[in-house]
């Protein structure tokens, strides 16, 4: 494909991303009559909302419509968020839960989270064209399991049992070779066959506390184990937790947006409970139960690396109906992050 057609895509495409992240944060005073709704404050936390994983994941999905048409199918949710499912869907992506329910002549994409080395296998046997969404960092955890067990390591991975990234990541790795470590008890009490021959690696979307008490656990028992060259948690996990870190304390009330299956999303709203803060995750703005958020001087609101802006607006707009707001957001590092495209759907 040539180069004014492959930047058609990109212009058709960054559209409709836009679009999702709607506008920016402005804050701004409008000259109205003095409200009789109660003041709230709110205080917006920051970093929040896509990380360049979750843009890639569905940068990649809108491409493979504009380059294949519809419908393309995408094995599990490409990223963890109704809203950005749905959207998608309504653009006649079609989401499946196996291969095998990919018709022989449509593409298929592979989520974010990554996916076991069988299931690219299984796609090149029928012949399939299928793009793999797995975000880069998951690809580097998948590339350095593979290294340690060469190097003739068992792998303890600290993760959640059942999330779509352990399970990509254990499918990188021949059976037993490779052991699940959850929480802190777990690391006291794992049997290993050689203590000198261990290595850990970490799910992407973890507790950054959480993880280190269970680090400190590991190389406590297991002086030898290898660690990971550099932090597997990424960089946005970490970023967003330490957003709701800076704002707990001037919260009354903290709004984590995300879906109940993004382990990132509540790693947040864990992160403002252990602070003193109360917490609820939402999905939509239908999701606020007024009657828990009562009447705060202030709400903090977060969202998850799976959400888009425009579900931070309109959490927004719904305290607004009830609420004389000010809002503000919290000072940042603003981040720079990107990733490439896959170059069959760019080139």
């Amino acid at each position: 494909m040539g180069d004014p057609q492959s930047g058609e895509l990109a212009r058709v495409h960054r559209k409709g991303l836009l679009w999702l992240q709607a506008m920016p944060y402005i804050a701004c005073t409008v000259g109205e009559p003095e409200s009789s709704l109660p003041r709230l404050r709110v205080l917006i936390a920051a970093p929040r909302g896509f990380c360049a994983g979750v843009d890639r994941a569905i940068q990649i999905v809108e491409l493979a419509l504009e380059r294949f048409g519809a419908p393309v199918y995408v094995r599990h949710e490409i990223v963890h968020n109704r809203f950005v499912v749905d959207r998608l869907r309504g653009l006649g992506a079609v989401f499946v839960d196996e291969l095998d329910e990919v018709p022989d002549d449509r593409p298929v994409v592979f989520s974010a989270h990554g996916v076991p080395k069988s299931v690219p296998a299984a796609a090149q046997a029928r012949n399939l064209v299928y793009v793999d969404a797995t975000c880069p960092l998951v690809s580097k955890v998948h590339r350095q399991a593979e290294r340690l067990i060469e190097d003739g390591r068992h792998i303890l991975f600290i993760g959640h049992a059942g999330h779509p990234e352990v399970i990509g990541t254990f499918g990188q790795v021949p059976s037993g070779s490779i052991t699940l470590v959850e929480t802190v008890e777990d690391a006291e009490a794992i049997a290993v066959a050689d203590p000198e021959n261990l290595a850990f690696l970490t799910q992407t979307t973890l507790s950054v506390d959480d993880t280190a008490a269970i680090v400190d656990a590991l190389t406590r028992r297991f002086p030898a184990i290898r660690t990971p060259r550099s932090e597997d948690i990424c960089y946005a996990t970490s970023n967003r937790q330490a957003a709701v870190k800076a704002i707990a304390g001037k919260c009354d009330r903290m709004l984590v947006i995300g879906a109940p299956n993004s382990s990132n999303s509540l790693r947040l709203a864990e992160v403002a409970e252990r602070l003193g803060v109360p917490a609820r995750l939402i999905e939509r703005a239908t999701d606020i139960d007024w009657d828990w958020l009562g009447e705060p001087a202030t709400v903090g609101i977060t969202a998850g690396a799976s959400a888009p802006e425009v579900l931070v607006r309109e959490v927004v707009d719904a305290l607004r109906s009830r609420f004389e707001v000010r809002e503000d957001e919290a000072d940042h590092q603003p981040e720079s992050i990107t990733f490439k495209l896959p170059r069959e759907l760019v080139a």
